[in-house]
């Protein structure tokens, strides 16, 4: 699955940035279930719960991707850039 996502063009950052953006998703949907609805704080918090359940599958897949990338030797980005010492 993670080579086929690697073939697809899905890199490690596309996946970190989809859960760190899932993280902001739970907060937004949690407010605007809490204002928006007049169901009460129950359901504002099976949403937010619902949506920051995404974040720890895309960091994994992230994680992943991430070690395939090293592997192949496709990994890029300065933060990953192995520093020679002399």
């Amino acid at each position: 699955m993670i080579k086929a996502m690697h073939d697809m063009g899905i890199r490690s950052e596309h996946a970190y940035l989809a859960g760190i953006t899932s993280i902001g998703l739970s907060a937004a949907s949690w407010l605007t279930s809490l204002k928006a609805e007049h169901a009460g704080i129950e359901r504002a918090d099976r949403w937010g719960i619902f949506v920051s359940d995404w974040a720890p599958t895309f960091l994994a897949l992230g994680l992943a991707l991430s070690h395939y990338e090293q592997q192949e030797g496709t990994l890029t980005g300065s933060l990953h850039a192995v520093k020679q010492v002399s």
